[in-house]
């Protein structure tokens, strides 16, 4: 048996997952700072239950990468201060972000944290690496769907250009 083949959680990390950890973390506690501020500047009750979804998906990343770097003696990034809670109407129109943008910003950042749980996944040898950044993966795929659906629903997601055949153009 090699040192590779026992317990997971026993085995040692190499730099790239504790580089792609600590990576992950630190921009799951930017997450949080930057949905905190979405959230200030929500109006839609929708939007709110899914920032309040993202918060609580990143929190626990946050902890459980944390956890898995801290049990391997790598010092976590630091956390950003919690923001206050704020009321809409105190935040003037001019600086206040629509909902229609925080929809697009939160629909970008989930994509590209489908993209990052993926490189973990396909990077790591420690199977149990693989399987946390697999679950936060199915969990951000799941927040996209959802983010996806409100957005064709409320009318504000823009599309790119669609293909049409020419002859569905041309009526003769």
């Amino acid at each position: 048996m090699g040192i590779l083949s026992g317990n997971p959680k026993h085995e040692p990390m190499h730099y790239g997952e504790i580089h792609q950890v600590w990576q992950f973390c630190m921009t799951a506690k930017n997450c949080i700072s930057a949905t905190e501020l979405y959230r200030n500047h929500a109006g839609d009750r929708e939007l709110k239950k899914i920032l309040g979804d993202i918060l609580e998906q990143a929190r626990l990343e946050v902890k459980e990468c944390d956890d898995l770097l801290l049990h391997n003696g790598v010092m976590p990034s630091p956390a950003l201060p919690v923001r206050p809670e704020v009321e809409l109407e105190s935040i003037p129109a001019g600086a206040r972000f629509g909902d229609p943008e925080i929809a697009a910003m939160i629909a970008a950042d989930q994509s590209l944290g489908l993209v990052a749980c993926s490189q973990v996944m396909g990077m790591s040898i420690r199977e149990d690496i693989g399987a946390l950044f697999a679950k936060y993966h199915t969990a951000k795929a799941a927040l996209s769907v959802r983010i996806l659906r409100m957005n064709k629903e409320k009318g504000w997601l823009i599309p790119p250009p669609l293909h049409v055949k020419s002859e569905d153009l041309v009526k003769v």
